[in-house]
């Protein structure tokens, strides 16, 4: 494929087009996100962790293991189609005499549908928000105001992980999602391909963290995919995920770590600062 350009043919890659469509599209969808500016909304909590964790992003009950169990379920906003699944967010609430200055960190895990609040956290991850003491008093509120920015996520000395998922059907069927995702990130592409081979076949966005293919190679295989990072795109290649006996239910290392932040034109929070 050619792009005309100042009278001379520029020549671009199969995998860079995909590269640049992705990317594209991701834009275009999360045009008004500015994630890293400071929001200011309000935010509640569910009694039980456990409901979070069978939400949207289809973690399951790992999300309970998820930020010492400091999870949250974001609008659409936040949640994209899937794509803001595992995010980082830094949420404090702003009564001074009640609440903390540092507020707490919570991992999206789930879609919420109700655009009153912005954010409905765990109970941990709300309590996490007063002073030290104050926990009960805070969760008598019910609902509260917050300010929110998102943040890096942070993994020490753990690398990005791919789960097999229970619905996985050697040799016909392949569904995955990644665990432990650091940086601020989302994966808006994800390739498989037999190690060693250059035969890459692309996988979907099935729902919420969950990319699979029906179009599954044999022997061990590999993975490619596409985050954002900076103000483009990136291709990650993890050469040695699955072994040939891969199976469903099981958590396998990627043996890389993601730490790439993507940047925003969110003028003029630019500048904007947590104080």
């Amino acid at each position: 494929m050619a792009i005309m350009a100042s009278s001379s043919l520029t020549f671009i890659s199969h995998d860079d087009m995909a590269l640049f469509i992705c990317f594209l599209v991701f834009l275009i969808s999360s045009a008004a996100a500015c994630d890293r500016c400071v929001h200011q909304t309000k935010a509640a909590y569910f009694s039980k962790a456990s409901a979070l964790s069978s939400g949207a992003c289809g973690y399951g009950s790992l999300a309970l293991g998820f930020n010492s169990g400091h999870v949250a379920a974001g609008v659409s906003s936040l949640y994209k189609d899937g794509a803001g699944c595992g995010a980082c967010f830094q949420i404090r609430c702003k009564n001074p005499t009640l609440c903390s200055r540092e507020g707490t960190r919570a991992i999206l895990t789930d879609l919420n549908p109700n655009n009153q609040t912005d954010f409905v956290l765990s109970s941990r991850a709300f309590m996490a928000m007063a002073q030290k003491g104050r926990g009960q008093d805070i969760l008598k509120l019910g609902i509260v105001d917050v300010e929110y920015k998102r943040v890096p996520c942070e993994y020490k000395n753990q690398n990005l992980a791919v789960r097999v998922e229970e619905s996985s059907q050697k040799p016909h069927y392949l569904a995955i999602k990644f665990l432990y995702q650091g940086g601020q990130t989302e994966v808006v592409s994800v390739d498989v391909a037999q190690v060693g081979s250059a035969n890459w076949g692309f996988m979907s966005r099935n729902y919420g963290a969950v990319w699979d293919t029906s179009r599954v190679p044999t022997g061990p295989l590999q993975f490619r995919f596409v985050v954002t990072a900076g103000y483009d795109g990136k291709w990650i290649w993890a050469q040695h995920v699955l072994p040939a006996d891969w199976k469903a239910g099981v958590v396998y290392d990627s043996g890389v770590q993601i730490t790439d932040i993507a940047k925003e034109g969110c003028f003029p929070c630019d500048d904007g600062t947590w104080k």
